[in-house]
């Protein structure tokens, strides 16, 4: 019954990380100052993102991003650096940042710490996520459409402990496949863990040899494959999921505090408008964007209810 929840909702994504309390910034004025105000003159609308990709490339992409956003609303947009998912959803929960780009698992997170924390935008890919799982080429396995019961016996990892598509969804689908064992208990060895580096670190662990299998998601290694030698002699695909939902962008109640009603609209439509081929789509690695609301994550929650890494 869970099964057909999850497909009907578009199978979102959510993390395994412990919530934390909700506090207001200092540098936030307060709401009964600012409701229905015009934007203050010194006040910062400040975005992070979950570091699921190369960490030293964060900032520089998304400095492009809040460049973009400063001019579309009028008001000075910074890039705070979050040194992993964990750290992006405490940011938001304690009002240090008004809009994260989040993961379908981190996002549900979030919004579950910060009442009327809303989703407004996502990836026109990110309503049908997937993830695959790799292999090293020396393990001799080959792509194909059944799940790779094989991999049981051999050293496996996943990305960040907080990753949609590096843990929480693959995790589901092992199960699903498996009888319903947990991963730990399924693989002879315990599956590893990326601490940093994200999808891009599952990669490299896989190519290296340091694991013979990983799961991680479909755009980091298409990209990688493409630009990576390393990855594309050593690697092979040999899994793809099913479809699910996955990244968006939240946008924290603060900010309609701070810049007046109509502000998380706003947000909306500058991030929906930004050009084909912009700085700005580049920093998510997204063609477009489109309308993102609360619902379409049900099922992440869901799902990780059911794999045990979240408590309703």
């Amino acid at each position: 019954m869970l099964k057909s929840l999850l497909f009907r909702v578009g199978l979102a994504a959510v993390t395994a990380m412990a919530l934390v309390g909700c506090g207001g910034d200092p540098s936030t004025p307060d709401a009964s100052d600012n409701a229905g105000a015009e934007p203050a003159a010194a006040a910062t609308f400040y975005v992070s993102a979950i570091p699921d990709e190369k960490i030293t490339d964060q900032k520089a992409k998304f400095d492009k991003l809040a460049e973009y956003l400063t001019d579309k609303l009028g008001v000075p947009t910074e890039f705070v650096f979050s040194k992993d998912y964990a750290d992006s959803v405490t940011k938001f929960a304690n009002g240090e940042v008004q809009l994260v780009w989040f993961g379908g698992l981190s996002g549900v997170q979030a919004r579950m710490a910060v009442e009327g924390a809303e989703a407004i935008a996502q990836g026109k890919a990110d309503p049908q996520y997937k993830s695959y799982i790799i292999a090293n080429k020396s393990t001799g396995l080959k792509e194909s459409p059944e799940f790779p019961a094989a991999i049981k016996g051999m050293t496996f990892t996943f990305g960040s402990s907080g990753s949609t598509s590096g843990r929480l969804m693959p995790t589901y689908f092992i199960m699903q496949n498996n009888g319903g064992i947990a991963p730990d208990d399924w693989f002879a060895t315990k599956p590893g863990y990326q601490a940093s580096g994200g999808h891009v670190a599952t990669a490299n662990a896989v190519a290296d040899g340091t694991y013979q299998i990983g799961a991680l998601n479909y755009k980091t290694y298409d990209s990688l494959v493409e630009s990576d030698p390393k990855i594309a002699e050593n690697t092979v695909k040999i899994w793809t999921t099913p479809f699910y939902a996955d990244y968006n962008f939240t946008i924290h109640p603060d900010a309609t505090k701070a810049f007046g009603e109509g502000f998380a609209k706003k947000v909306q439509e500058a991030l929906i408008a930004a050009p084909a081929g912009s700085d700005a789509l580049k920093a998510i690695n997204r063609e477009s964007i489109i309308a993102a609301k609360n619902a379409d994550f049900d099922g992440i929650k869901a799902t990780a209810i059911e794999v045990g890494l979240i408590e309703e």
